[in-house]
């Protein structure tokens, strides 16, 4: 799960890490009073969208006046920001960040993130900060360097040191920077984050060290034990679909294609796609219904892949195990008969009493073509989307 900006710097805040003083605002009038708020002679208007490259695309504005405070907010909210991470749909302004300016000296780029190589936090810093750090890690790989963090011991001085040397601290920066990674591994650690990115990490005129921008990822799987940052889901950033699929506790991402896929296993799922790629069609979306799918899960996985316009058939791949396949089997008929589905549905089952699942659809009486193995089916999605 993805925090806005404003969330992520409150919650930096609460863990004793020094921000920019900022405001959000979800109006013009409410911007240009958190401006007087922080008072000043110029400040940042920034987007409040999951996605970076918001400064590239004018997501970010810098100003100088009252009024301009006003005009950046009203150019900002409520319309569709695009960047090249959320292209080309965009995701809606509802909120703008008002924050005070900095006399900044430097902009670094810093990250934790969990390295599924080593099991382990990594900690990823460079001097490019301000950029596109996978730019930077492409043509000039030696700029980007990395630290990893011993999960009993945590990061320990020597590593926050060399990171500080290798990115040319000194004096009181360099203090501040070893204090710094500390506390953001401490918070990365408490809130169960996969990503807290900080691009730019800038040093003031004055030495000070302090995060100008801030991403946070919250792994799904830990919110159970973080209500309130599950609170804070902003459903308005990501797909409906998504959002609906969320709601009905199933996991899907929403892809280009015409092939709905519903499938229960990621590594099931993942293979049914490649298979689609492969005779030559395209999926709409990733649906893992989960080991132990229910009839009740089958039909609410058709509504959700069916609010995307553009599926054409829907493929169902289901591997009896803890399931069931002739439960399964009633299940699409109950869904195929709730839901009103007008699309070609082909149905592989194998597994647990797989045979009786797929006589079960054959005396169905519903337009429900059954395939013997996945490449079959995969061929007949793709044939019948067409």
């Amino acid at each position: 799960m993805n925090l806005h900006e404003y969330q992520a710097k409150h919650i930096l805040r609460s863990g004793n890490i020094t921000t920019p003083r900022g405001l959000p605002a979800t109006s013009a009038d409410a911007a240009v009073a958190a401006a007087g708020e922080l008072g000043g002679q110029a400040w940042v208007v920034k987007a409040q969208i999951h996605a970076g490259g918001r400064g590239k695309a004018g997501g970010v504005e810098l100003v100088d006046r009252i009024d301009a405070v006003r005009e950046a907010a009203s150019r900002l909210l409520g319309t569709s920001l695009v960047t090249h991470q959320n292209a080309p749909e965009g995701q809606p302004v509802n909120r703008v960040l008002v924050e005070e300016t900095l006399p900044i000296a430097r902009e670094l780029y810093l990250s934790l993130l969990v390295d599924r190589e080593s099991g382990r936090v990594a900690i990823v810093a460079s001097a490019s900060g301000g950029v596109d750090i996978e730019e930077v890690a492409q043509l000039t790989p030696e700029k980007v360097l990395t630290e990893i963090c011993d999960p009993l011991r945590g990061v320990q001085d020597f590593q926050c040191r060399a990171l500080a040397f290798a990115l040319e601290l000194e004096g009181d920066a360099f203090k501040a920077f070893c204090r710094l990674v500390p506390a953001l591994y401490r918070v990365f650690v408490a809130h169960d984050l996969s990503l807290l990115e900080i691009n730019p990490l800038v040093v003031t005129r004055d030495n000070r060290v302090l995060p100008l921008d801030c991403k946070m990822s919250v792994d799904d799987n830990a919110l159970y034990r973080h209500t309130q940052l599950a609170d804070l889901r902003d459903d308005t950033q990501i797909d409906a679909k998504e959002a609906a699929a969320h709601a009905a506790n199933v996991n899907y991402v929403a892809l280009h294609g015409n092939i709905g896929c519903m499938v229960n296993g990621a590594g099931l799922a993942m293979a049914t796609m490649d298979l689609i790629q492969l005779e030559g069609g395209s999926p709409a979306n990733f649906l893992d219904v989960g080991g132990g799918a229910t009839p009740d899960t089958v039909a609410q996985g058709f509504k959700i892949i069916l609010l995307d316009p553009n599926v054409r058939a829907v493929l169902i791949n289901i591997f009896g195990g803890i399931v069931r396949c002739d439960v399964i089997a009633e299940g699409i008929i109950q869904a195929v008969k709730e839901v009103g589905v007008k699309v070609p549905v082909i149905v592989r089952l194998e597994g647990t009493n797989a045979v009786q699942g797929r006589a079960l659809l054959a005396e169905s009486g519903l337009a429900i073509l059954a395939a013997e193995s996945l490449t079959q089916a995969a061929r007949f999605a793709v044939e019948k989307a067409q």
